[in-house]
């Protein structure tokens, strides 16, 4: 056999995998490929709501009804990267939860993965007469009723109590509404799924009858906390600290339950000083001195800003700083732009965006893609899927977000398999808003492998709000979406805003067709 014959024999066997070399010589240098494992799906007996996955940080959130047994959790869906092995798996058997879990998935490494348990039980316990709301503290397992001076502490009256979750917790002794005598601490055995709880209840007189526990102050409106008598009715009061003239807050801005009773106070001016105190009946409360907080404009919040700079059109002025982005960087990449400048706006002038859901592809190849337009910036393409970061800088607190919107569904013709029973049905288009206290950009990824996205239940939120619509629109509407706050007293870092044509287009399911316009997105700072 000649020279070349020999070489075109040895490069086809090379082309073909097929290299024989001697069986003294072979080593496998080669490195395993590091592939994320991931669970992909999660659900506990008795959730109270669904389970947080974060596949970047290998943790999963659980939320509990206050009925579970805690100490022995079942579940009742548990899915993982196929070709993963779990170790253990959760679907035998029974966790305790009152400390992490930890489950391993293998598959060429190890993959550690945290499992957290929430559980808020409601407890309460409520006297006549009471200074505020009594102290529950589930940890120490006590109870501490804070009474006015010259109570008969012998001869108090229990309204309510609920030391346990609700239906299955028994005390012995068995407290019920009535007369209590509180004279001296009361050990109560509190039992619930078979384990018992000892715990104290205390009384203890307050000179203060009434006071002004916290005040905060947003940009039109102040909250207001204080505590007081149960028994008494219990307001508020404020002036500007430039004025002498108190003015009382409307009852119907007052909220109380048993002694605790908080406010808000609305139409405010900005960057302005304010002193808020608390009044039940004749007694006057400590007098708390705020500074309101002032407005500002969403950034290009009437989408007159766009340029193109290659193939992908952004939502920002060319050389300008970027607040909004799209998903323009993948889509392009297939030859789309799935957000757009138009001319269709509410007045007849100037620019909106323009969001279309399509599919995505060459010779029939792609995957839907749906359009949006969002505060953040579009990383990079992972594959065909992205990588986001959500999020811009912001420390004010609006109560709702204000704009206009105009949507034509389509019925819904691309389904990811979780989501195969919507198929047929209309699109849903979603706008929302969210306050958080991230320290950094929210990192958003699409890929299924190591999906993470915007979770609205997550202990990040500070506040929420959100609108959708699942119709066809003949015209503009104007939308108003109020902010919801869990905690008045938290300022944000970052605000996040996103409009998007298909609810589900995160998980590539929706209507190819549907297409949703925004425009003048501004915020509102009062109540009512």
């Amino acid at each position: 056999m000649n020279r070349k014959l020999k070489n075109i024999i040895y490069g086809l066997a090379v082309i073909g995998g097929i290299v024989t070399v001697p069986a003294g010589c072979i080593h496998n240098d080669l490195p395993y490929p590091r592939i994320p494992q991931n669970i992909t799906a999660i659900t506990a007996v008795g959730e109270s709501k669904s389970a947080y996955i974060d596949s970047i940080a290998f943790e999963v959130n659980l939320y509990l009804d206050e009925t579970v047994d805690i100490e022995n959790v079942r579940f009742s869906e548990y899915r993982i990267t196929p070709g993963a092995s779990s170790t253990p798996n959760l679907l035998e058997g029974t966790y305790d939860f009152t400390t992490p879990v930890y489950v391993t998935l293998s598959r060429f490494q190890d993959y550690d993965w945290e499992l957290i348990a929430h559980q808020d039980i409601t407890r309460y316990f409520q006297v006549a007469g009471e200074v505020g709301e009594s102290v529950i503290d589930p940890v120490g397992h006590r109870v501490i009723v804070n009474v006015p001076e010259g109570t008969d502490l012998s001869n108090l009256t229990l309204q309510k109590i609920k030391l346990g979750p609700e239906g299955i917790t028994t005390m012995t002794p068995a407290l019920a509404p009535g007369t209590l005598d509180l004279s001296y601490p009361l050990r109560v055995a509190v039992q619930c799924h078979g384990r018992t709880v000892y715990w104290t209840i205390y009384a203890q007189f307050t000179e203060t009858i009434v006071s002004t526990t916290q005040v905060d102050a947003w940009s039109k409106v102040v909250w207001a906390y204080g505590n007081g008598p149960a028994d008494v009715k219990n307001g508020f009061e404020y002036r500007k600290l430039s004025s002498e003239q108190w003015i009382k807050v409307p009852d119907q801005y007052v909220t109380q339950t048993q002694g605790a009773f908080s406010c808000y106070i609305p139409h405010l001016e900005p960057l302005t000083d304010y002193v808020v105190r608390t009044v039940s009946g004749e007694n006057i409360g400590n007098e708390v001195q705020v500074k309101t907080q002032g407005t500002a404009d969403i950034p290009n919040g009437d989408f007159e800003e766009w340029c193109q700079i290659g193939k992908i059109i952004y939502p920002y002025a060319e050389g300008g700083t970027q607040f909004w982005d799209t998903g323009n960087t993948g889509s392009s990449t297939l030859g789309q732009n799935l957000t757009v400048s138009s001319t269709d706006t509410p007045t007849g002038k100037g620019l909106s965006a323009e969001c279309s859901t399509k599919f995505v592809g060459i010779a029939g190849i792609g995957k839907l893609g749906a359009g949006s337009i969002f505060t953040g910036r579009f990383v990079k393409v992972d594959g065909t899927n992205g990588i986001l970061d959500f999020g811009r800088p912001w420390n004010l607190r609006p109560t709702k977000l204000h704009g206009y919107y105009k949507y034509r569904t389509a019925p819904i013709d691309y389904v990811s398999s979780d989501f195969a029973a919507i198929k047929g049905e209309p699109d849903t288009c979603i706008i929302y808003v969210a306050l958080t206290d991230w320290t950094a950009p929210f990192e958003v990824r699409t890929n299924p492998k190591n999906r993470v996205l915007f979770d609205p239940n997550a202990s990040y939120i500070i506040g929420y709000g959100k609108m959708q619509y699942s119709g066809t629109m003949d015209s503009w509407q104007e939308f108003e979406i109020p902010i919801e706050y869990r905690d008045t007293s938290k300022e944000p870092t970052y605000m996040q805003i996103t409009a998007a044509t298909s609810k589900y287009g995160d998980y590539f399911t929706g209507g190819n067709g549907a297409v949703l316009w925004v425009d003048q997105f501004s915020f509102g700072w009062d109540l009512e």
